[in-house]
């Protein structure tokens, strides 16, 4: 389990997180909403200790993470961020870069990581790709070989800033279930979401910040039957009897 106890966190003198406690558990797909600033990239960047905290602390599995080095912490917890670069390198060769938290000095690659990598490009379906320069992929596969490379590091919880931004909807649908897969193999994935029936449609739990606080965290259904979304967004989201979500402006 990852839990933040009361965390506050900003930028400089500016207090962006105010207080937030909350829990990510192991084997489900959670999914953090919220309003532009109000604190959900700034959250994920907390709990990696890449802004560090002005009060609380983020425990994982029973350990204080800011404790922890910055490869012990690369072995627990792996993080994409939204708006990445493209390397000039190929698929293999960047899924490889998700074991150097589990490199030695000096760094060479064994051929148990080449197996691990081998295997993570198979469960996202790019491993015939392997050779491919990842310039020459579309974003959608793009992100699933930065997914791989996550996959790779070999770490019980995977961060996502916004990782359907710039997908068209066949890829947004197809990242989403590539998720889902993910969690129900036992990794806790943690995304960052704008599109609410993506979140909604796809998720476990839903946790919702307003100005820099979590003012609800659970199940769908339960956040659908309040009025958290109204207040916070100014719109509804209704359950259809298929057990799917949309919007009601």
């Amino acid at each position: 389990m990852l839990e933040l106890k009361n965390v506050s966190a900003g930028y400089g003198e500016s207090s962006v997180l105010k207080g937030v406690s909350t829990t990510f558990e192991k084997g489900k797909l959670t999914s953090i909403i919220g309003k532009n600033g109000c604190g959900k990239s700034t959250l994920l960047k907390s709990i990696l200790g890449i802004l560090p905290l002005s009060s609380g602390k983020v425990v994982v599995d029973g350990n204080n993470l800011h404790s922890m080095s910055r490869n012990e912490i690369a072995k627990k917890v792996a993080y994409l961020a939204q708006g990445k670069s493209t390397p000039d390198m190929t698929v293999e060769q960047m899924v490889l870069h998700g074991r150097f938290p589990h490199l030695s000095y000096p760094r060479r690659y064994q051929e148990a990581d080449r197996e691990i990598a081998r295997k993570a490009m198979g469960v996202v379906g790019i491993y015939h790709l392997a050779d491919k320069p990842l310039f020459t992929l579309s974003g959608g596969t793009r992100q699933n070989a930065y997914i791989a490379m996550a996959l790779a590091q070999d770490t019980d919880y995977i961060l996502l800033d916004e990782p359907t931004t710039y997908l068209d909807i066949a890829h947004q649908r197809e990242l989403m279930n590539l998720l889902v897969k993910l969690a129900n193999r036992g990794k806790g994935i943690i995304t960052v979401m704008h599109d609410l029936p993506l979140a909604f449609n796809f998720s476990n739990t839903v946790a919702v910040i307003q100005n820099g606080t979590v003012v609800a965290h659970a199940e769908p259904s339960e956040i659908c039957g309040s009025s958290v979304l109204d207040e916070v967004f100014g719109v509804k989201i209704e359950r259809l009897p298929n057990d799917k979500f949309y919007y009601d402006y």
